[in-house]
């Protein structure tokens, strides 16, 4: 990974948006919606005022349209203050 978030800012690779409904009904892409679940794939050091509660490799749920779309390397990330992160997906 090159890149090196910093503060309380988390790097994210996006999981797949949904192709079709639990019915079976292909959507186009026109009518996706924006994923809220997440892949971490860099985390930063934090600061005083609070820990990184999240790690790599976590699968999170973040608020939505939230961060900075990044692409590098043809692969897009997302970059997110940690306080945009709702949970961690057990």
């Amino acid at each position: 990974m090159r890149l090196k978030p910093l503060g309380n800012r988390v790097v994210l690779q996006e999981l797949e948006a949904e192709e079709k409904t639990p019915s079976g009904i292909i959507l186009p892409d026109s009518a996706k919606e924006k994923p809220q679940e997440a892949v971490v794939v860099a985390v930063g050091p934090g600061d005083e005022e609070s820990e990184m509660q999240v790690k790599e490799g976590d699968r999170v749920i973040y608020a939505k349209y939230s961060g900075t779309d990044v692409k590098l390397d043809d692969e897009e990330y997302i970059i997110i203050d940690q306080k945009d992160i709702f949970a961690i997906v057990k």
